[in-house]
C-alpha cells in the first residue's frame, strides 16, 4: 500500500499541488467490478481546498488516473455501518448516497479517522459520522504508515490557521482606522506594535493598583471565619438540649405502639367473629325452605332455590387459615352437610315423581295421535320441568351421585316412553304408506307380490330389508310387447313401476310426502329434546371443532354409550356434549332401527323410492348437520342416510347387471332397445327429484355407470341382431340417446352426448354406404380399371386408347343404365330401408336424404373421370343430378 501511495502522490497528486494524507482500496457493494482507491487530499496552497478522490488502475497500462472528485465540504454524512461489529462497508453521502466496501477494516477505519480530523480542522465539525465508534474517533490514529500522514496533517495545520470571522472583522476595523493600512504595511505594523506595548504597561499599572483592594478582601475573610466559629458553638448547645427530647419522644413512640397492637388484635378478631357469622349463618327462612319447602308450586321452588343457593355458599366459604379447628365451625359444617343431604333426598324423589308421572300423563294422549301421522308434544313436559333447572344444577355441583341417578332415571322412563310413541308413530306411517288398516296389515296386498309383503310386513323390526320377491328379468323382454319390457325387479331403472304395475307417480308422490312428514316430526322432536336436557341438566354444547369422527353405539350394563373413534383410537368420554349424545341415544334408541325398517318397506313397495329418500335425507342431514355436526341427530341421519345410499347404489348395480343380461326377438327388427327408452325415462324423473338437492354427485355417478353400461349393452345387442344390420340398432338408439341427453341437458353427461352424437353419425354413414352398395355396378366396374390404368402411370387423357376402355365401350356401359332404371333401383332401395327402421325413431327420411347425397357424390365422381379421360368425346350418362332428385323426391312421395 506504501507504494501505491508514493506512485499516487507522485503520478496524480503532486502534477496538481495536492498532498496525499489517507488512501483506502475499494469497490462498489453489491457489483464485481475491479477495485478504485478513495484518496483524501489537501492543497498546498492557501486557502487549503479538501477533497475526496476516486483513482482508478488504467485497463490499458500499469498507470492510474483521476476519475472522481468531491470536496469535503459538500460531504454531508460518513455511516460507518455497525459501530461495534467489524464490517468494511461503509456509506459517504455527497449528492447522492455512495456505497463503499473496503478491501479491510483497518483501512476502513484509518480512512474515516482522517476524515474526522479534516473535518475536525477545516470544516468546523460539518460533517455528521454515523455508526462510527465513538473510540474511532477519539483516539489518534495507529502508529506507523498512518502515523506519518496525520503527522503531515498536524504540520500543515501548524503552518497556516484560519482567522475565525470575529478576528476577520476586528482587523478590518483597525485597517479602516490607518490610512496607510495597505500603502505602508511595514508602518502599519510598527504603529501596532507601539500600541501594543502602550496597552501591556496599563495592564501592569492596573494589576500593582489593586493590591490595596486585595489586602482588604482579606481582612473581611478572616472576620467570617470568625462568625462561622461562633455559630458552631451554639449549634452544639442545641443538638445536647435535641437530644434528651429524642429520648423523651422514644419513650412515648414505644408506649404508643403496645396500644396500636392491642387495638390491631381486637380489630383482626372483631373481623374473624364477624366473618364466620356473615359467612356461616343460614337463616331459619332457608332452613326451613330446605326442610319443609313445596317442590310443586312456583313459589315453594324459588324459595327451595334460594334456600340452596344460601346453603352453597355457606359451604362452600373459603375459610381462612386456623377456622377448620374452632369447635362451632366444626359443627356448622356438619349442620350444612345434614341439610344438604336431607335436601337432596326430598329433590331426587320429588323429581323420580315427576318423571314417572309424566309418562303416565303421556301415555294418555298417544291414542289421540295413533290416526295422525304426527308425534305427542312433550313442550309442557319440558316447560314444567324447567322450574327444576337450578336446583338440578344446585344438586350437580353438591351430590353428584344423587344428580347421576336422577339422570339414568329420566332416561329409563322417557326412552320407554319415547319408544312406544315413536313405535306407534312409524307403524302409521308404514299403514299409510301401504294403504292397510292396523289390523289387517299383517296380511294386506301390495301392487307387487302377495308374498312380498306379507315377509316385509312381518320383518317390520327385524333386518334392515333384503329385498325379496320375483324379479322378471330383461331377458324375457320382447320387441312386439311394450308393456312386457318393463321388469318388476328393485332396480331404479324398472320403469314397470310407473307403467305396468298399480303404482304411478301420484302414488310416489305420496310416499315422498309421507316419508318428509316423518322427517320433519323427528328432527324437532330430538332438537326439543336435545335443547331440554342440555338446559335441565346444565349441560352446555359446543360446537364440533374437532376432525371427522365416527361414532359407534354400544350397549354396556343395559346403558347405550357412544364412543368416538378418531383415527381407529377410541377416545374417553369427558365433555358435557358427549353426555348429552350418551343420554339422546339411550332415550332415542328405537329411531335409527325404526327408520331402517321404513327405508326397507319403501324400497320393497317400489325401489324408485330410493331416490326421494336420498334426497330428503341428505337435505336434513345437512341441515342438522349445519346446526351441529356431531349432535345425535346428525349422526342418526348420517348413519340412516349410508343405509339408503347402499339402496341407491344396489339398485343401480342390479339394473347395469340386467342390461348386460338382456336378449332379443330374432324374428322381428330391434327398434329402440327397451332399457334406452327406459333410460330416458329414468332421467326424466330423476332431474326432476334432484333438482337443487344437496348430493347431486350420487345422481351423477349412476348417470355415468348407467349410460356406460347402456352403450356396451347396445352394442352387444347390435352384434347379436340377426333381423335388423348392426348399423340400424347403433344408429336408430344413440340418436335416441343423443336426443334425450340434449332435452334434459345433464352437464356430466355432455362427453357421453357427444360420443352418442358421433356414433350416431358414423353409423348412419357406414348404413348409407352399405344400404346403397354401387347401384351403377357395370359403369363403376368400367371405371375402376380406368383408375387402375391411371394409377399404373398411363396418362388421363391416354385411358382412351385402351382397347378395354374406348369411347365405345364406355358408350356401351352407360347404354345399360337409362333413367327407368336408375328409378327402380331406388325404389328398391327404399323399401328396403323402410323395412330396416322403426317408425319409433322415424329417421327414415334422414336415412334417404344421406342415400340421395352419397348417390349424387358418385355421379360427379364419374362425370368427372368422363370429362379427364375421354375429353371432347361429348358422351355423358343418360341421366341427370336433377334427375335423380326427381326419382327420390317421387319414390318419398309416393311411400
Amino acid at each position: 500500500m506504501t507504494a501505491i501511495k508514493h506512485a499516487l502522490q507522485r503520478d496524480i497528486f503532486t502534477p496538481n499541488d495536492e498532498r496525499l494524507l489517507s488512501i483506502v482500496n475499494v469497490c462498489k457493494a453489491g457489483k464485481k467490478k475491479r477495485n478504485c482507491f478513495l484518496c483524501a487530499t489537501v492543497t498546498t496552497e492557501r486557502p487549503v481546498q479538501v477533497n475526496v478522490v476516486k483513482v482508478k488502475k488504467s485497463d490499458k497500462g500499469d498507470f492510474y488516473k483521476r476519475q472522481t472528485a468531491w470536496a469535503l465540504r459538500d460531504l454531508a454524512v460518513v455511516d460507518a455501518k455497525d459501530a461495534v461489529k467489524e464490517s468494511p462497508e461503509f456509506d459517504l453521502h455527497f449528492d447522492k448516497v455512495y456505497k463503499w466496501v473496503a478491501s479491510s477494516t483497518v483501512e476502513k477505519n484509518t480512512f474515516i479517522s482522517c476524515i474526522w480530523k479534516l473535518n475536525q480542522r477545516y470544516l468546523r465539525k460539518k460533517i455528521d459520522f454515523i455508526n462510527v465508534s465513538s473510540q474511532l474517533l477519539e483516539e489518534s490514529v495507529p502508529s506507523g504508515e498512518n502515523q506519518s500522514v496525520a503527522g503531515g496533517d498536524e504540520e500543515a495545520v501548524d503552518e497556516y490557521q484560519e482567522l475565525n470571522a470575529r478576528e476577520e472583522q476586528d482587523i478590518e476595523i483597525m485597517m479602516e482606522g490607518c490610512e496607510y493600512a495597505i500603502s505602508n504595511a511595514e508602518a502599519f505594523a510598527e504603529k501596532l506594535s507601539r500600541e501594543l506595548q502602550v496597552l501591556d504597561g496599563a495592564n501592569i499599572q492596573s494589576i500593582m493598583a489593586s493590591e490595596k483592594q486585595v489586602n482588604i478582601l482579606m481582612k473581611l475573610l478572616d472576620e467570617a471565619l470568625k462568625e462561622v466559629d461562633q455559630i458552631e458553638l451554639k449549634l452544639s448547645s442545641y443538638e445536647e438540649m435535641l437530644q434528651s427530647v429524642k429520648e423523651q419522644m422514644d419513650q412515648i413512640s414505644e408506649s404508643n405502639h403496645l396500644i396500636h397492637l392491642s387495638n390491631t388484635n381486637n380489630v383482626k378478631l372483631l373481623s374473624e367473629i364477624e366473618f364466620l357469622v356473615n359467612h356461616m349463618d343460614l337463616a331459619k327462612g332457608h332452613i326451613k325452605a330446605l326442610q319443609e319447602g313445596d317442590l310443586t308450586s312456583s313459589r315453594g321452588i324459588e324459595a327451595c332455590t334460594n334456600a340452596a343457593d344460601a346453603l352453597l355458599q355457606c359451604m362452600n366459604v373459603a375459610l381462612r387459615p386456623g377456622h377448620d379447628m374452632l369447635h362451632a365451625v366444626k359443627q356448622q359444617q356438619q349442620r350444612f352437610s345434614d341439610l344438604r343431604e336431607q335436601f337432596a333426598r326430598r329433590l331426587a324423589s320429588h323429581l323420580n315423581s315427576v318423571f314417572v308421572q309424566q309418562g303416565h300423563d303421556q301415555s294418555s294422549t298417544l291414542a289421540q295421535h295413533s290416526a295422525e301421522l304426527t308425534l305427542p308434544n312433550h313442550h309442557p313436559f319440558h316447560r314444567d320441568l324447567l322450574r327444576y333447572a337450578k336446583l338440578m344444577e344446585w344438586l350437580k355441583n353438591t351430590d353428584y351421585g344423587k344428580y347421576e341417578g336422577l339422570t339414568k332415571n329420566y332416561m329409563d322412563y322417557l326412552s320407554r316412553l319415547y319408544e312406544r310413541e315413536i313405535k306407534d308413530f312409524f307403524e302409521v306411517a308404514k299403514i299409510k304408506m301401504t294403504g292397510t288398516t292396523r289390523e289387517g296389515k299383517k296380511f294386506a296386498t301390495l301392487p307387487r307380490k302377495e308374498s312380498a309383503v306379507k315377509q316385509e310386513t312381518e320383518s317390520l323390526h327385524g333386518s334392515s330389508g333384503k329385498l325379496t320377491g320375483s324379479t322378471s328379468s330383461l331377458n324375457k323382454l320382447s320387441v312386439q310387447s311394450s308393456g312386457n319390457r318393463r321388469s318388476q325387479s328393485s332396480s331404479l331403472l324398472d320403469m314397470g313401476n310407473m307403467s305396468a304395475s298399480d303404482l304411478d307417480v301420484a302414488d310416489r308422490t305420496k310416499f315422498d310426502k309421507i316419508f318428509e312428514q316423518v322427517l320433519s316430526e323427528l328432527e324437532p322432536l330430538c332438537l326439543a329434546e336435545q335443547d331440554f336436557i342440555s338446559k335441565f341438566f346444565k349441560l352446555q354444547q359446543h360446537q364440533s371443532t374437532s376432525g371427522t369422527t365416527t361414532n359407534e353405539v354400544e350397549e354396556m350394563d343395559g346403558v347405550a354409550l357412544s364412543r368416538s373413534y378418531t383415527s381407529g383410537v377410541p377416545q374417553t368420554i369427558s365433555s358435557e356434549k358427549d353426555m348429552i349424545r350418551q343420554m339422546m341415544t339411550k332415550i332415542f334408541r328405537c329411531i335409527e332401527p325404526e327408520l331402517n325398517n321404513l327405508i326397507a318397506l319403501g324400497d320393497k313397495i317400489d325401489s324408485f323410492n330410493s331416490l326421494y329418500m336420498l334426497v330428503k335425507m341428505s337435505h336434513h342431514v345437512w341441515t342438522a348437520q349445519n346446526v351441529d355436526p356431531a349432535s345425535f341427530l346428525s349422526t342418526t341421519l348420517g348413519n340412516v342416510l349410508v343405509t339408503v345410499k347402499r339402496n341407491f347404489d344396489k339398485c343401480i348395480s342390479n339394473q347395469m347387471k340386467q342390461m348386460d343380461e338382456v336378449k332379443i326377438s330374432k324374428k322381428s327388427k330391434v327398434g329402440i332397445l327397451p332399457f334406452v327408452a327406459e333410460f330416458e325415462e329414468f332421467a326424466a324423473l330423476a332431474e326432476s327429484i334432484f333438482k337443487n338437492a344437496e348430493r347431486r354427485g350420487d345422481l351423477d355417478k349412476a348417470y355415468i355407470k348407467l349410460i356406460r353400461a347402456v352403450f356396451v349393452s347396445v352394442e352387444k345387442v347390435a352384434n347379436e341382431s340377426q333381423k335388423t344390420p348392426r348399423d340400424v340398432v347403433m344408429m336408430e338408439n344413440f340418436h335416441h340417446i343423443f336426443a334425450t341427453l340434449s332435452r334434459l341437458k345433464i352437464s356430466c353427461l355432455e362427453a357421453e352426448k357427444k360420443e352418442a352424437k358421433q356414433k350416431y353419425t358414423d353409423h348412419l354413414q357406414s348404413y348409407v354406404i352399405y344400404s346403397l352398395g354401387q347401384p351403377l355396378e357395370k359403369l363403376n366396374h368400367f371405371f375402376e380399371g380406368v383408375e387402375a390404368r391411371v394409377a399404373q402411370g398411363i396418362r388421363e387423357e391416354e385411358v382412351s386408347y385402351q382397347l378395354a376402355f374406348n369411347k365405345q365401350e364406355l358408350r356401351k356401359v352407360i347404354k345399360e343404365y337409362p333413367g327407368k332404371e336408375v328409378k327402380k333401383g331406388l325404389d328398391n332401395l327404399y323399401k328396403k330401408v323402410d323395412k330396416h327402421l322403426c317408425e319409433e325413431e322415424n329417421l327414415l327420411q334422414v336415412v334417404w336424404h344421406s342415400m340421395q347425397d352419397e348417390f349424387i357424390r358418385q355421379y360427379k365422381h364419374f362425370e368427372g373421370l368422363i370429362a379427364r379421360c375421354y375429353p371432347g368425346s361429348g358422351i355423358t350418362m343418360e341421366f341427370t343430378i336433377q334427375d335423380i332428385l326427381d326419382y327420390c323426391s317421387s319414390i318419398a312421395q309416393s311411400h
